[in-house]
């Protein structure tokens, strides 16, 4: 079977300053700047031009986390055929994206509520990435590859890792998930677009840092798009070669080697960044030439579960007894954090909280035997599901979703599912379908979001991913379940039971007063404060606007331009390059500056630069500064 593949990228980067960064959940991460743009990358795939032929669009985007209401306002805006069954939108997991698009309010609890402009930075960004792949679908040769990648990942939850039984372990030797998939897309025998699915936590950067950041995966995309590929992200046309680095089941994989924030390979997070990056676009690279064509059918098939009151037969509990979930709750582990990659609230930790311990065992499970199956020995702190009731604060129904792109399944959850997790549920759809169980992936962080899966055995442990699933020590055998149906309806050619989609909670944005902004007196917007080179960075201040007043998507707050022998100037870096920051503060009441960074790379040639700012005052009035042109040896 020839199929039609098609690719698009576009900017979803949102507001720059003093907007919460979702992730880490830390009030004080507010965003001071970037130092690498977020994009949505798009892979559209068709078995023909018909109107009848089947068809899915995966789009790897990087952020936090996925939001349902951002997934169905894309899919609203796409033509008809596309839908919530055929469509797959999922995040990178950076911890260092701003937040505030969610619906449900827990996930803006840092950010003052809703955020309208990134919302919309993200919404569209998405759906142009989207049609951008829809109107680029064309012949294409589809091949498929497996890997390992070892030294890149750490079990951050071993403790609970061990709990789980020995054949299962002796799937993972290490503790760790090392299994690589690369998908590539090839015309005329060039690679013009790649997925490569790889577990590890997205959180190279740590909850110190306040730079909008697409981490180690999304170094990993630019790297091959931009170093090796030549992409110019702000030239009209798309880049030859698009490339997403995507997750599967990353919840207790960490990047930090050593198990501490910012440690591991080295001791320097942008070191981290970059190294984790490129050890995915290396393997990514390498598996090109072991790909083998990819044939077969496109399909589909996606359910909403509620995973608050899901029965759950003794056929997947695996005590040969049936149970139910139950509402979300949040466990004292949860809040914790997961210590590997930042610490979270004081006064609690992972593993044993007495006080939380003893309340929810003497009172809450004494009292609620049904609550008791459902949720114990979790340390009972955040009823989200009654809080539901009063102001929606998380998901309780939740897609399940499988796409089949020849012999590749995925399967998309809208959470974080640990190694073990991930395998079971693999292996359930690899039964039911016939698959290799290689061909089988998890897409986690697809669709939404409802926190961690964890294996009933690891939930017991109450770790910060027990603490986290959210609905209890069923919620995976109830999504095991879930996924041998669709594997089923799948397999035998029709329809899945769609189930019933959870209503979208009105979004709540706070009412804001335009940031005071406005030059101090005597400068104008753009003025040069500073200029300073030591050793091979170079730096320059000026006086700048608030950054919210235009987001700059699609465009930049910087750039670094080199002169050419007539006498113009060439842009040769930007903002969403790794070499640059921008960095915004406050100088005043109501002024600030802004400062750009040029690391300059080894290879630079020889020549005269000058760098660049560029912004909009409150009136949406554009300027821009420059620095005087400064001699590279």
């Amino acid at each position: 079977m020839t199929h039609l593949a098609g690719r698009g990228i576009s900017d979803i980067t949102g507001e720059a300053a003093e907007c919460g960064m979702l992730g880490y959940g830390k009030a004080g991460q507010q965003t001071t700047g970037l130092h690498t743009r977020l994009r949505a990358r798009a892979f559209a795939f068709a078995e023909g031009a018909g109107p009848g032929d089947r068809r899915v669009l995966l789009v790897v985007c990087e952020l936090p986390l996925m939001s349902g209401g951002i997934v169905r306002e894309v899919v609203r805006r796409l033509p008809p055929e596309w839908t919530e069954s055929n469509v797959m939108l999922t995040a990178t997991h950076t911890h260092c994206g701003p937040g505030g698009y969610f619906h449900h309010a827990l996930y803006n609890s840092n950010t003052g509520g809703f955020r309208p402009k990134t919302y919309t930075a993200v919404v569209d960004g998405i759906t142009e990435a989207a049609r951008a792949a829809l109107d680029d679908l064309a012949p294409a040769e589809l091949s498929l590859a497996h890997g390992e990648l070892h030294g890149t990942s750490a079990n951050r939850s071993r403790r609970a890792f061990d709990r789980n039984p020995e054949a299962d372990r002796a799937h993972f030797p290490e503790g760790v998930d090392p299994h690589t998939t690369l998908l590539r897309i090839a015309r005329d025998g060039a690679s013009v677009g790649a997925v490569h699915w790889f577990p590890v936590h997205n959180t190279s950067m740590t909850n110190a840092n306040t730079l909008i950041s697409s981490d180690n995966k999304g170094y990993a995309a630019y790297a091959w798009e931009r170093l090796d590929g030549g992409a110019d992200y702000l030239a009209p046309e798309p880049p030859a070669l698009i490339t997403a680095f995507a997750q599967t089941n990353a919840a207790d994989m960490s990047p930090n080697l050593n198990l501490r924030p910012g440690s591991g390979p080295t001791e320097n997070e942008y070191d981290n960044t970059r190294i984790t990056g490129a050890r995915q676009q290396e393997s990514a690279t390498a598996l090109i030439a072991e790909a083998v064509p990819l044939t077969g059918p496109l399909d589909h098939r996606v359910t909403h579960l509620d995973l608050s009151r899901a029965d759950v037969g003794p056929q997947y509990t695996g005590d040969g007894r049936a149970h139910r979930t139950g509402a979300p709750v949040g466990g004292a582990a949860a809040l914790a954090g997961a210590w590997a990659d930042g610490r979270g609230f004081a006064g609690f930790r992972e593993g044993r909280n007495p006080l939380w311990d003893a309340l929810s065992r003497r009172v809450v499970y004494a009292l609620s035997p049904a609550l008791r199956d459902a949720q114990a020995p979790k340390a009972l702190v955040l009823p989200a599901g009654p809080l539901n009731r009063l102001r929606p604060m998380v998901q309780e129904r939740v897609p399940v979703q499988l796409l089949r792109i020849g012999r590749l399944y995925l399967i998309g959850i809208p959470g974080e599912v640990t190694v073990v997790a991930g395998l079971r549920l693999r292996r359930t759809v690899a039964a039911v379908v016939g698959a290799d169980l290689a061909d089988v992936l998890v897409a986690g962080y697809s669709n939404g979001y409802f926190h961690y899966v964890t294996t009933p055995e690891e939930y017991d442990a109450q770790e910060y991913e027990g603490g986290s699933t959210l609905f209890g020590r069923w919620q995976l055998p109830a999504l095991c379940q879930t996924a041998a149906a669709l594997a089923a309806a799948m397999r035998d050619g029709r329809p899945a039971d769609p189930g019933t989609p959870e209503p979208l909670p009105r979004a709540r944005p706070r009412r804001r007063a335009a940031p005071a902004d406005r030059p101090p007196p005597g400068q104008a917007y753009g003025d040069l404060l500073s200029f300073a080179r030591v050793g091979d960075r170079v730096t320059a201040a000026f006086v700048a606007a608030h950054p919210a007043n235009e987001l700059r998507r699609g465009d930049t707050y910087l750039a670094v331009e080199r002169r050419t022998a007539d006498g113009a100037w060439t842009r040769v870096a930007d903002d969403g390059d790794w070499s640059t920051a921008f960095r915004w503060t406050r100088t005043g009441r109501g002024t600030s500056a802004a400062t750009v960074t040029w690391t300059v790379p080894a290879d630079t040639p020889a020549g005269a630069y000058r760098l660049r700012y560029f912004g909009n005052s409150a009136a949406d009035e554009p300027f821009s500064g420059a620095t005087e042109p400064f001699d590279l040896p």
